[in-house]
């Protein structure tokens, strides 16, 4: 269960703000519905498409914010993340939009179609060794050299409100859902949907889905305590991070549970979404869908909506 309550009051305007400030630069994705999906899940679902969005994914809004959230003095010294991947091409776009330089690090071995995506916005590309040690030492190198701002994936308030307004979207379209769900990694997207949730649409529960071999977000929810990811190796790449304090703030108190889900369960899931929606999703998009299939019995006869959070996937390794 949800443990103890948030300053919502706190969050509310910086949400509204942000979503203001990003609306030029931002798709308002559209809600899909597939009645044979539906009919196999046994609710009325609802696809909130962020693999419509520009990058192929939800992390445009939170990119967007936080860069437009600096002066423009500060823009001019350029900015630095790091990423696997879909962030990491959020941020070089967002640079690019504002005219100032984009110093993406990336792990060896990140998929090849977000290295080439992130380069083909103009950023520049360093590599690092797999491990968060090499990552904010590499981001540090980086900073001291050119004073470049530095834009964390998910730990950063200007983040959170970005990606706040997917779920916002959402209950401005449509009303009346009895659950939301979206997958969680870092916990940018999950705090966000949280907390547009509680603003938005307070009766709606919030739940959240997490891969088996990935599920540290699970174990800190189960023992409240943070938990950090050991040595992750599910196919949804983008799951693989784990949670800050204040994104595990924001979901011990916001979330009703954490449903996790195997890697047959997460490639099933995304089959289906490919098969009867006729759109791409890739990995880490499929597991709300994977997580309400597993329990569906706690969903029957529910409306729901489930953020599918993006869609660039390598069409040469695909996993069916």
């Amino acid at each position: 269960m949800a443990r103890g309550t948030l300053d919502i009051d706190t969050y509310r305007s910086k949400i509204l703000s942000a979503h203001d400030r990003i609306k030029p630069y931002i798709h308002n994705t559209p809600l899909l519905c597939s009645n044979a999906i539906n009919k196999k899940a046994g609710c009325e679902i609802y696809f909130k498409c962020e693999n419509f969005q520009k990058i192929g994914a939800f992390k445009m809004r939170g990119a967007i914010n936080a860069v437009l959230s600096y002066s423009l003095t500060k823009r001019r010294k350029g900015f630095v993340t790091h990423s696997s991947g879909n962030h990491a091409q959020a941020v070089a776009l967002s640079s690019k939009i504002v005219n100032s330089k984009a110093h993406i690090v990336m792990p060896k071995g990140a998929p090849k179609i977000k290295v080439v995506a992130v380069k083909g916005y103009g950023a520049q590309v360093y590599l690092c060794d797999n491990n968060e040690k090499s990552r904010i030492d590499t981001c540090k190198k980086i900073i001291n050299k050119t004073g470049a701002n530095f834009i964390h994936p998910f730990d950063n308030d200007d983040v959170i409100s970005g990606q706040a307004s997917c779920a916002k979207e959402i209950f401005e379209e449509e009303n009346g859902f009895d659950f939301i769900i979206c997958p969680v990694g870092g916990g940018g997207l999950a705090s966000g949907t949280i907390l547009s949730t509680q603003i938005f649409s307070p009766l709606t529960t919030v739940i959240l889905g997490e891969p088996l071999k990935a599920s540290d977000a699970y174990q800190s929810f189960a023992k409240n305590k943070l938990i950090p990811v050991n040595k992750p190796t599910t196919i949804a790449d983008g799951l693989k991070t784990s949670l800050s304090e204040r994104t595990f703030k924001i979901i011990k108190k916001g979330t009703k549970k954490i449903i996790t889900v195997s890697e047959e369960e997460i490639v099933s899931a995304m089959k289906l979404i490919w098969e009867r929606l006729k759109i791409v999703c890739e990995p880490s998009c499929s597991v709300p869908l994977a997580a309400l299939l597993k329990e569906k019995e706690n969903f029957r006869n529910k409306k729901v909506a489930i953020i599918l959070t993006g869609g660039n996937v390598d069409l040469e390794n695909l996993p069916f």
